[in-house]
């Protein structure tokens, strides 16, 4: 039996509401809202619509995700959604299409934070093997960081997202200064493309990738106190607050700065500042930058353990990835996940930064995909079995979201959707030969 002592020594491992919002913001606060200017210059306004399509879609599936945490608080919601609505099968489809995603997503955002550096060290932003290394040893100083215990992590994750708000916050300020003074204009708009339904698509999907983790908190639901009313506030506030940070300053810098300016750019927000405010100012904030990428790599890193630690848990796959180390963390999952994604990294270094992290982001965006339509299904079949109470209005808030998460998936393209596909197929396998062996999963909603 655990003693008091005990019990409050665990929930003192556990994160609190802070570190929820931190862990939120984090890992939607990372490499893309920095990068994503280089591609979205050329859209002009369509980007602006693009991105009010996409934070309002991001907004619906949080809502919904959200609702779902009050009902199914426990686990990873990777599994826990899909699972209690249509089984085990679907639940561990969707958990290790999402684990794919996130250290398909760490691997872009090493890549990020080299990117940015660049600015700063040239040799980074040439091709070859050394900007792949540091990408690499940037992984593994977050994996080692994990490793030393959940608390570690979260509050690492506290500490770069301020720092990250920074350079984010700046911008907007920057432009309202220049606006407001008669000193800027809009000249990231002229001669852009006009404005059409294949652009704000193409826009969308581009950003969706910056809105992926709102549902970071619901991930580690095992890790975090209270988490019937914590997730549900985390994933609201921070998808929020972060939805409307991301329109206001990456309209800023596509306004502000020339499309050509900004294509030739590994580092957006580093260019925005060093051309209308210093170089210096544009130094400090490629560095920031590369601090925002880090800060969201901790994030995702923290998932990519988890995961495969919940399923293990469950007997779905082998126990040594549901073992912890001295300080709580899953050590066999966390190391594996890190090398798939330096393999990733290396193999894919001749591509170049700016090729390399266009590549990913789909990879990861369609990945991610899976479990956004997966859930979007599971809270209407929760439903209608009666097992979720909510407001008249959520079906309509759910369809919205289902329908913008398969939009978004078309617009990932047939190369991206492929590999996601072929990815979380390859663990089918393993699934059944773990069924085979009598790991354990709960019947779904309707199903008892």
């Amino acid at each position: 039996m655990t003693n008091p002592a005990q019990q409050q020594g665990e929930a003192g491992q556990k994160l609190g509401l802070a570190m929820c919002v931190a862990l939120v913001m984090g890992n939607m606060i990372g490499s893309g809202v920095f990068l994503l200017p280089r591609d979205l210059a050329p859209l002009g306004w369509n980007a602006v619509i693009g991105w009010g399509v996409t934070i309002t879609g991001t907004l619906c599936l949080a809502i919904v995700f959200a609702q779902l945490a009050r009902r199914l608080p426990g686990g990873s919601a990777t599994f826990t959604y899909a699972n209690a609505a249509f089984g085990p099968g679907t639940g561990f489809t969707v958990a290790w299409s999402y684990w794919i995603s996130c250290w398909t997503a760490n691997a872009t955002l090493a890549v990020a934070a080299v990117s940015n550096l660049s600015i700063v060290i040239p040799r980074l932003g040439d091709k070859g093997p050394l900007p792949a290394l540091v990408a690499i040893g940037f992984l593994w100083l977050f994996t080692l960081i994990n490793l030393s215990g959940i608390r570690r992590a979260g509050e690492t994750q506290i500490v770069t997202l301020l720092l990250k708000l920074v350079p984010v916050i700046g911008a907007v300020l920057v432009a309202a200064w220049l606006l407001g003074t008669g000193e800027g204009h809009a000249a990231g708009m002229a001669h852009t493309q006009p404005v059409s339904l294949s652009a704000v698509s193409g826009a969308a999907t581009l950003t969706l990738f910056a809105l992926l983790g709102f549902e970071s908190a619901a991930v580690v639901g095992d890790r975090v106190r209270d988490p019937e009313r914590m997730i549900p506030r985390a994933t609201l506030i921070g998808a929020a607050a972060t939805g409307l940070l991301y329109l206001l300053s990456c309209t800023a810098v596509t306004m502000l700065l020339p499309v050509e300016t900004l294509q030739q750019s590994n580092a957006a927000y580093a260019t925005f500042f060093g051309t209308l405010v210093s170089p210096l100012a544009g130094d400090i904030v490629a560095v920031f930058a590369a601090i925002a990428a880090l800060g969201a790599l901790n994030g995702f890193v923290m998932l990519q353990g988890e995961i495969p630690r919940d399923l293990a848990h469950r007997g779905l796959l082998p126990a040594l990835f549901g073992r912890d180390n001295r300080f709580g963390s899953p050590q066999m999952a966390q190391i594996a996940s890190s090398l798939l994604a330096s393999i990733v990294v290396y193999a894919n270094y001749s591509r170049g930064l700016a090729e390399l992290f266009t590549f990913m982001v789909l990879i990861t965006t369609s990945t991610a995909i899976i479990l956004y339509v997966v859930g979007s299904l599971s809270a209407l079949r929760l439903e209608q079995a009666g097992s979720l109470r909510v407001s008249p209005g959520f079906a309509a808030l759910t369809l919205v979201g289902f329908c913008y998460s398969c939009w978004a998936f078309y617009g990932a393209g047939i190369e991206a959707s492929l590999w996601s596909v072929a990815m979380t197929a390859a663990g089918l396998p393993l699934y059944l030969l773990m069924r085979r062996r009598g790991g354990a999963a709960s019947a779904p909603a309707g199903r008892e």
